[in-house]
């Protein structure tokens, strides 16, 4: 067997099978096509469910937290994406010496990609996701908008054919009448897209998004279609077997975003009544029946002022806002990915049975310049996440990273998702400003000050956002959080308690455990100690 696609078992299987003996079979063993928290957080459902994980890593991730947490790994390549993780060869190799029945994609590399699923049925290995003609008929936005509208869903008025060039962008955007969104047919994740006010605007975005279209899909094509101004973002989470049930749950919104990539996220929506809600849940539901869908996906909607709601795209994978729904309903989306891959029904096959229960936050942890949105590439010197603060909330953080991790050049800088539930949404968004003051990340930059300020803000509070938010917020960039009168002195007692105890550890260095160990025993705590650090380090 080659060094380059070796497999290597790092512990003995220690699983604590929650399930019993008479539980329904499943797999045995899965391969996670995928790095960081999102393979993390497919291996820690799996685990529960007694099945044995497998990793596969580039070079730049050889020593990463998912690859310790699997049973076994398979190294696929060099460090680029190119070479590794969007490498379907080495992927499919790695499923065949590991012995996987079942691979999960997690989100991005090849979690969408029709081919990669048709190479996995023709291997008989199970895609855990949906089958391969739903996730290309949904992945081409141009084919799904068709499909959207035969389902009965309401979609934005536009062409549905293929743009030719830029003269015929033009033409067609007259017709709509402005402004228009130039979309790429396929991808996603905000790539390839420009909102056009006038024929040079038309002229000008379409080639600047068909070439980024062209660099991230491999694929030219756009789309053109009416743009909705003031937007909310809010999405539509259906879940299927291949047994004929087919449910939504309670919707996320995720409208603020930079540069079309969503930054904090809530379910539900404080924008949406329940008969809205509803008839958005069964316009999904029927979107995914007419396809056949037999997984976790998303339904994306653009919802104006008035709640007129209209069909963006489906993505036909996990999520990466996902926990927020899991935190409102109860349910593992993982979990009900794993079951419908093996045949078996949903753990709640009844649309009355789904409950919507409190509110949940998430905030995506960047490692990053707040105020130009570039990365931050750099070693974790310190890292303590935030626990939950109270037996009424619960904190959770999603993330792939320790003490030492490196934030690599060659992914995405996120950290990690920290997410938040309480009885009310006033409740979510308190328990959420407590734990991003707790955060505590040295080493790199980060956007923790971005967030904290958005969740602080009254818009925010009195759920007044759109897509444009942090636009509106920040025309020039976030500049740090800005000091009242009474934070300031705060912020001073805090770093002058810190230095105290800075100097306090010193003294117990040199002279040995004397006076200050007997004046200090809570300060000295290491615990103590850093969520006053991370405090300060928030205002600065």
């Amino acid at each position: 067997m080659s060094a380059l696609l070796s497999a290597r078992l790092w512990r003995p299987t220690l699983f604590l099978r929650l399930y019993s003996q008479k539980a329904e079979r499943t797999f045995d063993k899965i391969l996670v096509a995928n790095r960081g928290e999102i393979a993390c957080r497919v291996m820690r459902t799996a685990r529960r469910m007694g099945i044995r994980t497998v990793a596969v890593y580039s070079d730049a991730d050889a020593e990463a937290v998912f690859v310790r947490e699997a049973d076994e790994a398979v190294r696929v390549g060099a460090a680029p994406s190119t070479q590794s993780y969007l490498n379907m060869d080495a992927i499919l190799e790695a499923v065949r010496v590991s012995g996987a029945q079942a691979v999960h994609p997690g989100y991005g590399f090849l979690s969408e990609n029709s081919a990669f699923v048709k190479q996995l049925e023709a291997a008989g290995v199970a895609f855990i996701g949906p089958r391969e003609y739903a996730l290309a008929a949904m992945g081409d936005k141009i084919q799904s908008k068709i499909i959207a509208r035969e389902a009965g869903v309401n979609t934005i008025p536009g062409f549905d054919g293929v743009v030719r060039d830029a003269a015929h962008a033009v033409e067609i955007a007259e017709e709509i009448g402005y402004p228009v969104m130039l979309k790429a047919s396929a991808g996603g994740g905000g790539k390839g897209m420009r909102v056009a006010h006038s024929a040079d605007e038309v002229r000008e975005g379409f080639q600047l998004a068909s070439d980024e279209a062209a660099s991230s899909f491999g694929d030219r094509r756009l789309l053109v279609e009416k743009f909705i101004e003031e937007p909310r973002h809010i999405e539509i989470q259906v879940l299927a077997d291949g047994l004929g049930n087919v449910l939504w749950l309670p919707e996320r919104e995720c409208s603020i975003q930079r540069r079309n990539q969503k930054v904090v996220e809530e379910a539900p929506s404080t924008h949406l009544d329940e008969a809205t809600r509803r008839r958005m849940g069964e316009q999904a539901v029927a979107l995914a029946r007419s396809v056949g869908y037999n997984s976790a996906g998303t339904v994306e909607f653009l919802v104006d002022k008035h709640r007129n709601f209209y069909f963006l795209e489906m993505n036909t994978r996990l999520q990466v806002e996902h926990p927020i729904t899991e935190l409102i309903t109860g349910l593992d989306l993982v979990e009900e990915m794993i079951r419908s891959a093996a045949g078996l029904p949903l753990t709640t096959t009844k649309q009355a049975d789904v409950r919507m229960d409190g509110w949940a936050i998430e905030a995506r942890v960047y490692a990053e310049d707040p105020e130009k949105f570039l990365p931050s590439i750099g070693t974790l010197v310190r890292y303590r996440e935030p626990n939950s603060g109270g037996a009424s909330e619960k904190v959770r953080c999603d993330s792939g990273v320790t003490e030492g991790s490196e934030i690599s050049v060659y992914y995405d800088p996120m950290i990690s998702k920290l997410s938040a539930h309480g009885p009310t949404r006033n409740d979510a968004i308190a328990a959420l400003s407590r734990a991003l003051d707790r955060y505590l990340i040295t080493g790199v930059t980060h956007n923790i000050p971005l967030l904290r300020d958005v969740v602080a803000s009254p818009a925010f509070a009195a759920g007044r956002t759109s897509t444009s938010f942090l636009a509106e917020h920040y025309p020039h960039g976030f500049k740090g959080h800005r000091l009242d009168e009474h934070s300031a002195p705060q912020l001073a007692a805090a770093t002058a308690a810190l230095q105290f105890i800075r100097n306090a550890r010193d003294n117990v260095s040199a002279s040995g455990p004397a006076d200050y160990a007997l004046l200090l025993p809570q300060l000295l705590d290491d615990g103590s100690v850093a969520k006053l650090e991370a405090r300060v380090a928030l205002q600065l």
